[in-house]
């Protein structure tokens, strides 16, 4: 095991095949095990699991953020910010459908960061951040 606890997510999805190319081909999620109604993937060193579900439902709920629209639930990863850029270059490039664009928000202020959300196939919100202090990450 990884000096630091690794987290386990497992997340319904309607359909293994886009779901495969999303976190496969898209954020480059090495796969692991699966089955017929689930597939493990390496989320930067996290467990992230998707389980079949077709008949899953995403959340339209949002709660304002710095003068975003913010998904409620979302999940993601925070980076350090030369990995945030890359992967920001890497889904503009690919022509990602951002739900908030790749932005900087708190500009200036405690918990300034990087931040991009983006949903997958089956409508599950994304988001992937950067602090450019990694000690403000739970600054009050």
């Amino acid at each position: 095991m990884s000096e630091r606890p690794r987290f386990h997510l497992a997340m319904p999805v309607h359909d293994l095949a886009p779901a495969r190319a999303f976190y496969g081909e898209l954020l480059g999620c090495a796969e692991g095990r699966s089955s017929d109604t689930w597939v493990d993937f390496d989320l930067y060193g996290h467990q992230f699991v998707a389980h079949l579900d077709p008949a899953h439902r995403p959340s339209s709920l949002s709660n304002p953020v710095d003068g975003d629209d913010v998904p409620v639930p979302h999940f993601g990863v925070l980076l350090n910010p030369a990995e945030w850029r890359a992967l920001a270059e890497r889904l503009t490039a690919a022509g990602t459908a951002f739900v908030i664009e790749p932005h900087t928000r708190f500009a200036g202020l405690v918990g300034e960061q990087s931040t991009m959300f983006l949903l997958d196939p089956s409508g599950n919100a994304l988001e992937f951040k950067s602090f450019a202090d990694d000690a403000q990450v739970f600054a009050r």
